[in-house]
């Protein structure tokens, strides 16, 4: 199995949420499945991802754009054709590079969950303009934040 899908039915249309199962460098192999089996094309796409460069709790809309080194978008990038709508959700940056990889598997101190919890219920309170297909005031709403 490559990933979980829940499917949502709704008056606009139908929504799948996919929840990959491989190793996170290789998301882009369920990604990949998910739209090649419903015939999803990447615009339509929301892509949810940790950004290291935000502190906890900043949430960002962004369409398009390179990896910046993170190895999930590498592999979803490489396996899709066509720029998607990536939600970045900030986690910091550890203070060790070094550190980099044990630091994103690592459950985050209660404190930052809190405010990282803030942040996602924000973008969800914008999630029905971008199934609306209203990005561009999605973004303007989440990112002024």
């Amino acid at each position: 199995m490559q990933g979980m899908v829940a499917v949502w039915r709704r008056s606009g249309g139908t929504v799948y949420l996919l929840k990959p199962m491989t190793y996170m460098n290789r998301s882009g192999l369920s990604v990949r499945a998910l739209a090649s089996f419903y015939r999803i094309d990447p615009s339509d796409m929301l892509v949810v991802h940790d950004e290291l460069e935000f502190v906890p709790g900043v949430a960002r809309l962004k369409r398009g754009g390179g990896h910046g080194g993170h190895n999930g978008l590498r592999d979803i990038t490489a396996h899709l054709s066509g720029d998607f709508l990536r939600l970045r959700l900030g986690i910091g940056r550890p203070v060790q590079r070094e550190r980099v990889a044990s630091y994103v598997l690592e459950r985050a101190p209660l404190a930052e969950r809190q405010v990282l919890d803030e942040a996602i219920e924000r973008s969800l309170s914008v999630l029905s303009w971008v199934l609306e297909g209203d990005v561009q005031r999605a973004m303007n709403s989440l990112n002024a934040i």
